[in-house]
C-alpha cells in the first residue's frame, strides 16, 4: 500500500512540475499591449486543481507564475499581486473539484473552466487596483477599469476554449495517472 501511495505522489510531484513549467513558459509567452494581457498560464492551474485538489492547484499556480514573472520582469514589489490571484485559482478549483470527488462532468467542467477564468479577471482586476497605487502613486479607477470589456472578453472567449479542450485532456491525463475519475 505504501508503494502505491508514494508512487502517486512521486507522480502527483512530476505532473505538478511539468504544469508549474508549462505555466511559466505561457505567462513568459503572453501577448501585452499596455493594460491588455492575453495569456493562457490559469490553463495548467485549473488542471492541477482539478486533478489533484487544492494545495496541487495553489502550488502549481504559485511556482509557475513566480517562475515566469522572476523570468520575465525579475523580482519586484509588485510581483505578488500577479502570482497571488493564480495561487487562489488553483486553491479554488481544487477544493471544487475535491468536493466533486474528481469526477466532474462536463457540464460542471465547462462550469469550473468560466468561473475560474472570471475569477482570474476578478483577481488581477483587484492586482490592478493595489498595482496603480505602485505605478502612480494613488488608486486610479480609470487605470483599472480602462480596458475592462476587453478583458471580460478575453476571460469568456478563454473559458470557452478551455471548456472544449479540458475533458479530452482530462481523459487523457487520467489515463496516465490511473487515478479513475480524476
Amino acid at each position: 500500500m505504501s508503494g502505491t501511495k508514494r508512487k502517486l505522489t512521486i507522480q502527483q510531484i512530476t505532473i505538478n512540475a511539468m504544469l508549474a513549467a508549462v505555466c511559466a513558459v505561457l505567462g513568459y509567452f503572453e501577448i501585452n499591449t499596455m493594460n491588455l494581457k492575453l495569456s493562457f498560464e490559469s490553463f495548467p492551474v485549473i488542471l492541477a486543481g482539478m486533478m489533484f485538489g487544492p494545495l496541487n492547484g495553489a502550488l502549481v499556480g504559485g511556482i509557475g507564475t513566480l517562475i515566469g514573472q522572476m523570468v520575465k520582469f525579475g523580482l519586484e514589489l509588485s510581483t505578488p499581486l500577479w502570482v497571488i490571484p493564480y495561487i487562489i485559482v488553483g486553491w479554488v478549483v481544487g477544493l471544487y473539484a475535491k468536493k466533486a470527488t474528481f469526477n466532474n462532468s462536463t457540464k460542471e467542467i465547462r462550469f469550473i473552466m468560466f468561473g475560474s477564468e472570471l475569477l482570474v479577471f476578478i483577481l488581477n482586476r483587484i492586482s490592478l487596483f493595489f498595482y496603480s497605487k505602485l505605478l502612480f502613486g494613488a488608486f486610479s479607477l480609470a487605470f483599472v477599469t480602462g480596458t475592462m470589456l476587453p478583458r471580460l472578453g478575453i476571460a469568456i472567449a478563454k473559458g470557452l476554449a478551455y471548456s472544449i479542450i479540458t475533458p479530452t485532456i482530462l481523459r487523457r491525463l487520467s489515463s496516465i495517472t490511473h487515478n479513475g475519475g480524476r
